[in-house]
């Protein structure tokens, strides 16, 4: 569980990488296409909280 949260933390940039890592392009794209999922996943979140809290009908 800890790597998983390390990881994404490595994705939303809030960690650093280890630099032991291995730098391959192909890796690079994985975390590049991961990062852009997590990112879209976000904003659909927050989407749906405002749409919730600001548009309900009463």
């Amino acid at each position: 569980m800890m790597g998983a949260l390390r990881q994404l933390a490595e994705y939303l940039y809030i960690k650093k990488r280890d630099p032991n890592a291995p730098h391959t392009g192909w890796i690079r794209y994985m975390h590049g296409i991961n990062r852009i999922s997590i990112f879209m996943f976000l904003v659909g979140i927050i989407i749906i909280l405002v749409r919730f809290f600001f548009f309900r009908k009463h």
